[in-house]
């Protein structure tokens, strides 16, 4: 019997994860493309619909090392990176790691800690290492982020920094489900969790490999060009301060490299990019105090200047 193709075996994991979250399919596949692509994923959204749910079945069904973190006010870095403990027996001091040594980490309601602790995930996120007592260890590959936080309930949270939500390639709404994805949690759910049930469909290194694939897939010039276009428009758009940076470019090509791996293409047409514009890119405008005034959100403003650029043919 021949071996199922990548395209294939993709398709197998969004299906087993469709079981236990239910009525999203495209929000799934969107998390799975920033998987993917080696990308975090930020989460924003009220509490009750489904985030840690989806987290835990993606790292169930693609065979990652899960750990969830509580993101409270009195979280310290060395509660997430490890910490340097004394040895009586051997008269030194080794090394004990933290829930960050893992294939795929949830930070539940990350804007509730401080910036210090916030900024303990930077350097993992950025480089996939951290540094701890001037020693620097490096994190198991893959290693992915999945950050939740609430963007109603403002009251003792500490908004993310730009240069830390710039870490994350894509932010995503979950939303609540259709009355009849309701109806059928309602009626089917039992004294144990769905996502329990869930088995591994690839391991880690499966998962790796397909990450490499990934990178292979063609991202032409005309392509390209469109990105370029859309990033230059919002550089000069007056409703905002900071336009998207290069970093913001090359995290959306890779996410349509993904988009497009996943529709079983080795090549990006510009309707992937149009597709992934908003997700990947809105979080990284920085809106003037005019538009803020306006409470102008970042999607709004960043859908607007998208639709005003030419999709190439």
């Amino acid at each position: 019997m021949n071996k199922p193709s990548s395209h294939a075996r993709l398709q197998q994991v969004l299906a087993h994860v469709d079981t236990v979250f239910k009525g999203k399919p495209e929000l799934v596949t969107l998390t799975l493309a920033s998987l993917l692509s080696r990308g975090h994923v930020l989460l924003e959204d009220v509490p009750g619909v489904g985030k840690t749910t989806l987290a835990l079945a993606l790292a169930k069904t693609l065979g990652l090392e899960f750990r969830r973190v509580q993101f409270t006010s009195d979280l310290l870095p060395s509660d997430i990176l490890g910490v340097s403990v004394f040895s009586q027996d051997k008269s030194e001091f080794s090394f004990r790691p933290g829930p960050i040594f893992s294939n795929l980490v949830l930070a539940d309601e990350i804007n509730r800690t401080t910036p210090r602790t916030q900024s303990a995930l930077l350097e993992a996120m950025s480089e996939r290492r951290v540094s701890v007592d001037n020693d620097t260890h490096a994190l198991p590959d893959p290693f992915l982020v999945i950050a939740t936080q609430n963007p109603l309930e403002l009251y003792g949270t500490y908004p993310l920094p730009e240069s830390q939500l710039d870490r994350f390639l894509m932010r995503l709404s979950v939303g609540t489900p259709s009355r009849e994805v309701e109806i059928g949690l309602l009626t089917s759910r039992t004294s144990s969790a769905p996502v329990d049930t869930l088995k591994a469909l690839l391991s880690p290194e499966e998962f790796r490999a397909f990450q490499d694939e990934v990178d292979s897939v063609q991202f032409n010039e005309t392509v390209a060009q469109y990105v370029l276009d859309v990033v230059e428009a919002t550089r000069r758009d007056p409703r905002v301060k900071i336009g998207v940076s290069t970093r913001g470019a090359l995290a959306l090509a890779q996410a349509c490299r993904a988009w497009a791996f996943l529709d079983d293409r080795s090549f990006v047409v510009p309707d992937d990019a149009r597709r992934l514009i908003v997700p990947c890119l809105a979080h990284r405008l920085s809106l003037n105090g005019v538009a803020n005034a306006e409470k102008s959100h970042s999607e709004s403003v960043m859908e607007d200047i998208a639709s005003k650029v030419k999709i190439p043919t």
